[in-house]
């Protein structure tokens, strides 16, 4: 298929946690961005977040004052997917509802001239999405991770009837807006990343509901060991690192008694129906009553704002 030019502009439709961040990461790209949601009001209190996580990178001289306010002006807003037309490329950042993805796909399909390409921010494979598109080889998937403006991986996955081109060109487009691109072979549920996040977390439950460790325990035995070292060497460079053979020894030794349930622990199905959320209600397997989450949170923050400015000197180098 024909591919844009040059991305001179980008729209993002859906201005939750994912889609404000999304248009935040191209407008610092210099992209003018056309944010579309459901309501005025919504749009504004997206707007205000941008401008808040901006002043952020301002504070953490990541950008200067103007370079701010001229990313916050890039960006439009608009409650109307019409408005989609004028992008060279479209990301879907919606909630994660099938039956409205595939509405707003189809609706993008018709509204959007090739060769638009139509994105997805969500883990959803693209072949999940197109049931209603009639031009298929524009549609791929992008994972942005939360935050996405922090956070420099997208997972990009085409389905099997994307044009192989459109791959390259969705790359070159996330490598320009400083994100780290990954592209899958084909697509698996969940990607990569949800994929290695739930197998430790389903280990995790695993330990805490069998009472082999407190979830306080299980939380510190990750943070201060091997968590430290993921972010140097992922767990397959880790095992190169250590030695092949060593690690081959041990997984035959221990992957026979790692947890293979097909569903999570009872215990955390049970603290799920008595309504628990953990840190959004006060209750979860912590007593978030009794800890100071807006503090981790800070915590983190920061922490991510540490790696993005280690990943900013390094492409200054």
């Amino acid at each position: 298929m024909t591919l844009p030019a040059t991305l001179e502009k980008l729209a993002v439709i859906g201005n939750g946690i994912i889609g404000h961040g999304i248009a935040q990461i191209f407008a610092m790209a210099r992209v003018p961005v056309i944010l579309i949601g459901r309501s005025e009001n919504s749009l504004a209190q997206a707007r205000e977040k941008i401008r808040a996580s901006l002043a952020q990178f301002v504070a953490h001289e990541l950008l200067t004052t103007d370079a701010a306010q001229a990313a916050l002006e890039r960006i439009t807003l608009s409650t109307q997917l019409r408005d989609a037309r004028a992008a060279q490329m479209v990301i879907e950042a919606v909630t994660e509802n099938l039956a409205l993805k595939h509405d707003l796909f189809e609706q993008l399909d018709a509204l959007c001239p090739p060769p638009t390409i139509l994105a997805s921010s969500s883990g959803q494979p693209a072949s999940n999405l197109v049931k209603r598109v009639a031009r298929r080889e524009r549609v791929i998937a992008t994972h942005f991770w939360y935050p996405p403006q922090l956070i420099p991986l997208v997972e990009v996955c085409a389905g099997p009837e994307t044009a192989p081109a459109v791959t390259d060109w969705v790359c070159a487009q996330l490598r320009a807006a400083h994100k780290e691109p990954v592209i899958l072979n084909r697509e698996i549920p969940g990607f990569i990343g949800n994929r290695l996040q739930f197998a430790l977390l389903r280990e995790a439950w695993a330990l805490w509901a069998s009472g082999a460790a407190s979830a306080e325990a299980i939380d510190a035995v990750v943070r201060n060991s091997f968590g430290r070292r993921l972010a140097i060497t992922g767990p397959i460079e880790s095992a190169d690192v250590g030695g092949l053979d060593t690690f081959d020894a041990f997984a035959a030794f221990l992957f026979p008694e790692l947890d293979t349930r097909r569903a999570p622990p009872e215990k955390i199905q049970e603290l799920a129906r008595q309504g628990r959320r953990g840190l959004p209600n006060g209750q979860g397997v912590y007593d978030w009553a009794q800890r100071d989450g807006a503090a981790l949170l800070e915590a983190r923050m920061q922490e991510l704002f540490r790696h993005l400015k280690r990943d900013l000197a390094a492409r200054a180098k």
